[in-house]
């Protein structure tokens, strides 16, 4: 493990056999890159991370994994977006994918393999969820995956609701002369959903069949749920180095558990597979949402394997 000055800033590194993690924890408490370095010498991106020139917008930046807390996704109250409505009844602003990942966190541990942060709410983010709780973001690092889990410990005298997830945006393709279209996904899903964005409804989503190409255009923002199992495997179908996505320690998630697929634009070096605690709008629909009780603790906890 190394500190590294990085435009200004400061970044970690860790070694941990083959891979190498790169994280600012301070910042969003992200993880910006993961790379393993194989046997002839080559690099192997894992996560995706871009070239930049400036830390300015770093939350905004596509690639590492931002945190999606308290809600993943769009939020909508009343059919406008950007509001969700708190158990006390009132209206309050809620950004897309909520506000941890342009926040701040204090290192709280910081070892050989890995990290946790705290978050900072500001005053602002209190507005917005009106609670006193302890959100913290653990990683574990290992030769050949990493181990993400979130905490959220209500300090309060009241239930907090939430429903987190990831944005994990992977390096695809990672072989030197693929194409996307090589690439397929494999995703245990007993139905799909799509989210209308100019209100916020829940609408049945395309039929898929049990192994995707990335390259099909239905499995943009689509939303995969009735999860018959908890891992996600894409990469070149029956070859070496796919990449496991594991939501949860149970084989058979919770059952509103859901995984979310996305890519920006067709020849994008990133393909995201994000698993979330629950559909988007968790706060609107109730589904996928979870309540923590005073004085209780609740964890969400997601390994990234390559196989």
């Amino acid at each position: 493990m190394e500190k590294v000055p990085y435009l200004g800033g400061q970044l970690i590194r860790w070694q941990v056999g083959s891979s190498t993690f790169l994280a600012m924890p301070e910042k969003g408490a992200r993880l910006m890159h993961w790379h393993l370095t194989l046997g002839d010498g080559s690099v192997r991106d894992v996560i995706h991370w871009p070239d930049l020139k400036t830390l300015d917008e770093f939350h905004r930046v596509r690639g590492g994994n931002p945190i999606l807390f308290p809600f993943a996704g769009r939020s909508f109250e009343g059919g406008e977006i950007n509001f969700w409505k708190s158990p006390d009844g009132k209206r309050r602003a809620m950004p897309m994918h909520g506000f941890a990942r342009q926040g701040t966190f204090k290192i709280t541990r910081l070892d050989p393999r890995g990290f946790a942060a705290l978050l900072m709410p500001t005053p602002e983010d209190r507005t917005i969820f009106p609670f006193d709780y302890e959100f913290t973001v653990t990683y574990r690092f290992e030769a050949l995956a990493l181990i993400c889990e979130f905490t959220l410990k209500n300090l309060d005298k009241q239930p907090i609701p939430w429903s987190a997830g990831h944005h994990f945006y992977f390096s695809v393709p990672w072989s030197e002369g693929a194409k996307r279209a090589d690439y397929a996904i494999r995703i245990p899903a007993a139905r799909t959903q799509k989210q209308d964005q100019s209100n916020g409804a829940v609408l049945p989503g395309p039929a898929l069949q049990p192994q995707e190409k990335l390259t099909n255009p239905a499995l943009l923002d689509t939303v995969h749920v009735g999860l018959k199992s908890n891992t996600v495997v894409f990469g070149p179908p029956n070859a070496p180095g796919e990449v496991a996505v594991s939501l949860g320690t149970d084989k058979t998630p919770p059952p509103d558990a859901a995984f979310v697929t996305w890519t920006q634009a067709e020849d994008s070096p990133f393909y995201c597979v994000e698993p979330w605690m629950g559909p988007p709008n968790a706060a609107g629909t109730k589904t996928g949402l979870a309540w923590v009780q005073p004085g209780q603790t609740q964890s969400f906890v997601v390994e990234v394997r390559i196989k």
